[in-house]
């Protein structure tokens, strides 16, 4: 990944999806009004515009996007073009039925909808290139562009003859022959083994259990295809202007077979959506762990920190399942600052103004039907002035002396059927941890395995289910150094193949922990067991044999009791944990507390009242820190410099409004 971006030394970018095909010309100039008058310097346009761009085959109508480029220029309002492949029109999908998307169970999709289509289909591919490399020929040096947005979150699967052949083609370059792909699926299972590469398909939908290796190869080969697809574009439209970086948003969620990681190595700089699905604090738990991911995954491609950008998020919804919540006065700003403290680039929402039809006609959006008249646009114009003020805050690096590992392929293998427990949940329980820390108020770092662990004290393996040889060797060298290890139940179990590592779990680490784990006891939903000292554990528990290791818990009662729950080992100067259960989250909280506090991990700010979030960054001036008032009180926090929303000295004592957000230059030490 380049570090290329518009926004290096400048401001930070604020705006939002703009669709203008979706309005007269009228309500342009009233929304670039509206723009300047909040601080909006960046609009994501044309990301739905196929059919308004190429009306028919070949035939371009680019007239309306001119006149929308050549209004933002002089407002000094800049452009990220988007490519509209996430979309085709109408007369695609009825000129090239095929290369509509099938799914599991054989069902053909219609037109509709987004996203219907297939990215392994010839035709789509063709088409993509073709809008892409007009656009890139028109806009690559229109002094309103700032940042190419190739697509819109990428995800869609298909099961499709084209995916099929692609998906043996894929195949046939991991493994090279039929023999390694049997023996990396156990085909001799279920009389699986094949003999012939037609043989091998796309996991439809079948009579029972599908093939784990199969189900986990073809997350990895969507990846791989969809990537392929973005980089088709990116080709494109860096030959038009190698200046202009170029990037597309990821979405978050099981659903997405997306490996963030890889992708982060091919953008200009990684872009995430988030919206959090809550509307109690873990909304603000879900903020912090999205922005700590992004970082992550910036890092991983960079090689180093790295600025982010949140593409989409919204101004004034949470859409909880099944309602959508409105956000309390002030949430806006927290949740917008909160990514900015972890190194985002800038404040993006979908969407600018609200539709006045279609599907997402009551998404969330800064001018919403009622108009700009509203609590929502006055707080969206007091974001943007505060955004103003943190100008050239961008660089830097967020202090943090805790890395959690996340990886996702870890993810797709622990959802597939025949585990031993459904809703195991890799991702969630990589939330788990950070939502304890978070609580202690000790800054993470998200990491997918082989990043760089420099300055990590304190390494956690949240049910990090594949461990490759690459992995294994990426702890014990953390360890090997002096780093403290706390690994949970289910991480080292399988290999990158999710075939099983023999011997007793967690086969990847059982050494080095000190343990031997002889049988899984899984835990229904409802369950709890136990601990000595206090506290329970659920989801999960493991008849646990000591081999090297100390207790540190133990279970109490049931078919496990007196038995090791938790255990610690002393390596060298440092300590490896093992958690085979899930402790309740005040339980996690105090012993992912210790484990750091033994590490040498300790909160950024250890006086903060709880309820106020501290994040701190470096960079060449010094050091920011944020502070975010998640309470209805008044917050008295120890810090000292200067305050720059207000332009307040703070000697020693800032109080932060209840709700409220403060950015400290810090005095040096």
């Amino acid at each position: 990944m380049t570090t290329k971006a518009p926004w290096s030394d400048g401001p930070l970018c604020y705006g939002g999806d703009w669709n203008p095909e979706q309005w007269p010309p009228h309500v342009w100039r009233e929304d670039i009004a509206l723009m300047r008058d909040a601080g909006v310097n960046l609009v994501t346009v044309g990301v739905f515009a196929w059919s308004r761009l190429e009306p028919e085959p070949g035939r371009h109508t680019l007239d309306w996007l001119d006149r929308i480029l050549d209004l933002l220029h002089p407002a000094g309002i800049r452009a990220a073009l988007a490519t509209p492949t996430a979309s085709p029109p109408p007369w695609f999908s009825l000129r090239h039925p095929d290369a509509l998307p099938v799914t599991a169970d054989g069902v053909r999709l219609t037109h509709g909808s987004r996203d219907t289509y297939c990215a392994a289909a010839p035709a789509y591919r063709d088409a993509a290139r073709s809008i892409a490399g007009v656009l890139a020929t028109r806009y690559a040096d229109h002094p309103a562009l700032a940042l190419w947005h190739v697509h819109n979150e990428y995800g869609t699967t298909c099961h499709c003859p084209h995916a099929e052949a692609a998906f043996r083609r894929w195949l046939t370059g991991r493994y090279g022959d039929l023999d390694a792909l049997n023996d990396a699926w156990v085909t001799s299972f279920w009389s699986q083994h094949y003999t012939d590469w037609a043989q091998v398909g796309t996991p439809r939908a079948t009579q029972y259990l599908a093939n784990p290796g199969q189900l986990l190869d073809f997350r990895r080969f969507w990846s791989d295809t969809l990537l392929s697809a973005y980089t088709e574009q990116r080709a494109l439209l860096r030959a038009a202007n190698p200046a202009v970086p170029v990037t597309t948003n990821c979405v978050l969620g099981d659903w997405v077979p997306i490996d963030h990681a890889r992708w982060a190595r091919e953008v200009d700089v990684v872009t995430i959506d988030h919206y959090p699905t809550t509307a109690d604090l873990g909304a603000e738990e879900q903020t912090a762990f999205a922005a700590d991911l992004a970082r992550g995954w910036a890092r991983h491609g960079a090689g180093h920190a790295a600025p982010w950008l949140l593409a989409e998020s919204a101004p004034n919804q949470i859409h909880t399942a099944g309602r959508m919540h409105t956000k309390e006065p002030g949430r806006m700003t927290r949740h917008s600052l909160a990514h900015v403290a972890r190194g985002s680039a800038g404040v993006m929402f979908f969407q600018w103004r609200a539709p006045a039809g279609g599907a997402e006609r009551f998404h969330s959006a800064v001018v919403s039907h009622a108009g700009a008249d509203t609590r929502v646009f006055r707080e969206a114009t007091d974001l943007g002035a505060a955004l103003a003020r943190l100008a050239g805050t961008a660089p830097g690096r967020v202090e943090a002396s805790v890395a959690i590992a996340y990886d996702a392929a870890s993810g797709w293998a622990l959802r597939h059927p025949g585990m031993p427990r459904a809703g195991l949940d890799h991702p969630g329980e990589a939330a788990a941890a950070h939502r304890a820390l978070w609580h202690a108020g000790v800054a993470a770092d998200v990491v997918p395995p082989g990043t760089p662990l420099d300055g990590a004290r304190l390494l956690v393996l949240p049910a990090l289910y594949l461990a490759s040889d690459a992995t294994i060797d990426w702890v014990r060298r953390h360890v090997d150094a002096g780093g403290h290890l706390l690994v949970t139940w289910l991480s080292g179990v399988a290999n990158e193949h999710a075939r099983v590592r023999l011997g007793g779990y967690p086969g990847a680490y059982r050494d080095l922990l000190g343990v031997r784990v002889e049988e899984f006891h899984p835990l229904a939903d409802d369950e709890e067991v136990p601990l000595t000292g206090g506290g329970t554990g659920r989801i999960w528990s493991e008849r646990v044999h000591l081999a090297g290791a100390e207790t540190v818990r133990a279970y109490a009662g049931g078919v496990l009791d007196g038995r090791p729950a938790i255990t610690r080992r002393r390596v060298g100067d440092a300590y490896v944990w093992y958690v085979s259960t899930r402790p309740d989250d005040d339980t996690y909280r105090r012993l992912l507390t210790e484990a750091a506090r033994l590490a040498g991990a300790t909160p950024t700010c250890p006086d903060a009242p709880p309820g106020v979030e501290a994040v701190r960054r470096h960079d060449t001036d010094g050091s920011l820190l944020y502070l975010l008032n998640h309470t209805d009180r008044p917050q008295r926090v120890p810090a000292a410099g200067f305050e720059l929303l207000t332009g307040a000295t703070v000697d020693g004592v800032l109080t932060v409004a209840p709700g409220g957000v403060a950015v400290v230059r810090e005095e040096p030490s």
